[in-house]
């Protein structure tokens, strides 16, 4: 093999004549073909590639020679195409002129010391002439933003905390007394919160009302998990118990209907009734507990491990199927195709249940078929997050308590991701982007954090001095100089356009409709005619619900995964199949379109001018006034009245409403 090597290299060497360059040549090779097993992340052989300091001499010759050979069995790589010969004659030049690299060269951290896998620690505030901690941490230099106007400041945290613009009462009272801390904590304790910030959560469960696929149907009693989300915000559940009651509700010793709701979270995912592949079905619905456990808690990309070990993070395929074991003696309550609820305390729950406290054997499947069962594993975490695997509690007489354990690694203070991932979720909905922009990505190749201290000291300052109280964390962040700044280019708030559900609540409010009824099951909004004569499956159009009850809050809306509302989808709803960890927001011409010609917008414009009518007669400088303080909760400025006044000449009052609620002012927080 030596000598076909030496003939095959002399043969070449005129197309390297001018010398191999080591970051031209050599580093982004290694790094393409052979880091993926010799790398930072996963190293066969013990072997790194990486870095030309990691290379040892001594190994040179082999490694020229392993990835020249033609036997298939030792061949490296051992996956793909071999390397071509004028890759291979580069390495044997590079080899031969000593192997240099640059002095320079940073040599890829141990995947132990990222970031996000370190210990939380209590970083010191940083000295400033700030009190605010945030605004300690985030204005070193002693900068003191300039605030927003009061009216854009209360307009902003109402729809941040409510989803909702304050009413002409609200408007008055603060602007006789503007007591900030007041007004957040009045929001905070308004049952319209839990409303708000519960669609947040769903977004990040992959919420929906039916199952997707074929025949989407409809999930039994769901909307009882929508309403534990609720209540569990606006009681100020601590997020560590919030953790442990959806994965392990029924497995708590102090179980009750509501935690054993709460288990819903682990049955939201969609759901072939009929598959033609049912073992590989069985494991899709594993994976996708465990995608979403990864995501919606730790920020990890578990799922990625299914088939093989993951090819850019340190989870391997022993740590994804040790997380399936925790699962694994899951059973779907069904009739054949049919789902049906669990029955508790006369309660109709939908949630899984453990027929059994011994569980099923968990075998690594091998490329993640269901046909290959390779090894059995345990239940365990992933092991670069852990110095030793925690103890599972022993089953009892009912389940396996597999899912209480890791439940409670999960909601643990050593845990160093879980309260890391939900502050920065916290403050990605407040800012409008994360401290990490991949919120369900702290990994490797997620965004490394803006201002890590900050991150940490947050994370540690919910732990132990908001004993993980969401509300306490929201009085925080919107208490800092750096919330309540007015926005400019350098601003810390990136400002995005309100979810479709804000927008729609938004607008029932100002014209007056909006019916406040909460909890149960969903209402069914109407269809445009043309969904519905476009729709393969007329059967599966439902009948829209009557009025009040089709102007109820967004977060009560039906959501079907096979048909969804026109005027959700184009306003760019959160993908129900998997964990959304922040909406797109797109700006496509059908927006325009939904939102100015759409029935919903008219409807709604219409009983807004019933309302100037009613509210301020016939005057058309009140009528104006009115709707700008409803809408946009300010006065118009003249030259605004002017114009207004000119359009009110040709067109009429219910037109000047439809305008109104498209402006771009109203869309977005300020």
């Amino acid at each position: 093999m030596r000598i076909a090597v030496s003939v095959f290299v002399v043969a070449y060497l005129p197309s390297i004549a001018f010398g191999v360059d080591y970051e031209r040549d050599i580093k982004p090779l290694f790094r393409q073909r052979c880091a993926p097993c010799h790398g930072a992340v996963k190293q066969e052989g013990d072997l790194r590639l990486d870095a030309g300091a990691l290379i040892p001499k001594e190994l040179h010759a082999e490694l020229l020679q392993r990835i020249a050979s033609e036997d298939e069995s030792t061949r490296m790589p051992p996956e793909g195409a071999a390397l071509s010969e004028q890759q291979i004659a580069l390495v044997k030049a590079w080899i031969d002129a000593g192997a240099p690299f640059p002095a320079y060269e940073v040599v890829p951290r141990s995947p132990a010391e990222h970031w996000a896998f370190q210990p939380i620690e209590r970083p010191a505030v940083p000295k400033s002439p700030h009190e605010h901690p945030i605004d300690a941490f985030l204005f070193r230099d002693g900068a003191i933003p300039t605030p927003a106007s009061s009216q854009a400041l209360l307009r902003r945290v109402y729809l941040d905390l409510v989803g909702l613009p304050p009413s002409l009462d609200e408007q008055d009272r603060f602007a006789k007394h503007a007591d900030w801390q007041r007004v957040v904590d009045e929001l905070l304790a308004r049952p319209e919160y839990g409303e708000r910030w519960a669609r947040h959560w769903l977004d990040v469960v992959r919420y929906a009302d039916t199952n997707g696929y074929e025949r989407d149907a409809e999930k039994p009693f769901v909307w009882r998990y929508r309403d534990y989300v609720i209540e569990s915000l606006n009681d100020d559940k601590p997020y560590d118990r919030f953790v442990l009651e959806q994965i392990a509700g029924d497995e708590l010793p102090d179980a009750t209907v509501e935690t054993r709701i709460a288990t819903g979270f682990l049955r939201l995912g969609h759901w072939d009734d009929e598959p033609a592949d049912p073992p590989t079905d069985r494991y899709d619905q594993l994976d996708d507990i465990v995608n979403t456990i990864g995501g919606a808690f730790l920020g990890l990309t578990i799922g990625c491990a299914r088939c093989h070990d993951h090819k850019f993070e340190p989870l391997s395929t022993a740590d994804y199927y040790s997380l399936v074991a925790v699962f694994n003696p899951l059973e779907r309550p069904r009739n054949g195709r049919t789902e049906e609820p669990l029955t508790i305390g006369a309660t109709e729950v939908y949630a899984w249940r453990e027929p059994s406290a011994k569980a099923p054997p968990t075998h690594i499947l091998l490329r993640g078929s269901a046909t290959r069962p390779g090894d059995v594993v345990e239940p365990a975490v992933p092991v670069v997050l852990v110095d030793s695997q925690p103890s599972f509690p022993v089953p009892d007489d009912k389940t396996t308590r597999r899912r209480l354990g890791l439940a409670l690694w999960i909601a643990d203070e050593e845990n160093p991701l879980t309260a890391r991932v939900i502050v920065n979720r916290v403050w990605q909905q407040h800012f409008g982007e994360g401290l990490v922009r991949t919120a369900n990505d702290f990994g490797l190749m997620g965004s490394p954090p803006a201002h890590p201290e900050l991150l940490d000291w947050l994370a540690h300052w919910f732990m132990h001095d908001a004993d993980w109280s969401l509300k306490k964390l929201h009085r925080l962040i919107l208490t800092s100089d750096a919330w309540r700044a007015r926005k400019t280019a350098d601003s810390t708030i990136r400002y995005r356009r309100l979810e479709v559900e804000a927008i729609r609540d938004s607008m029932l409010a100002v014209s007056g409709t909006l019916n406040s009824k909460r909890f149960g099951p969903a209402f069914r909004p109407a269809i445009p005619l043309a969904a519905v004569e476009a729709n393969t499956d007329k059967a599966s159009v439902w009948k829209p619900s009557e009025e009040p009850e089709a102007s109820r809050r967004s977060v009560y809306a039906f959501i079907k995964r096979g048909l969804v509302i026109p005027m959700f989808e184009t306003l760019d709803l959160a993908d129900t199949v998997s964990s959304c960890p922040q909406r797109q927001v797109t700006t496509v011409a059908p927006q325009a379109l939904t939102l100015f010609n759409g029935e919903f917008t008219q409807k709604q414009a219409r009983a807004l001018a019933e309302r100037l009518l009613n509210e301020a007669g016939d005057d058309a400088n009140l009528q104006i006034e009115l709707v700008y303080r409803l809408a946009l909760c300010r006065e118009p400025t003249e030259p605004e009245r002017m114009q207004v006044r000119a359009f009110l000449t040709d067109e009429s009052l219910e037109e000047l409403c439809r305008v109104v609620l498209n402006l771009n002012e109203f869309v977005y927080p300020e």
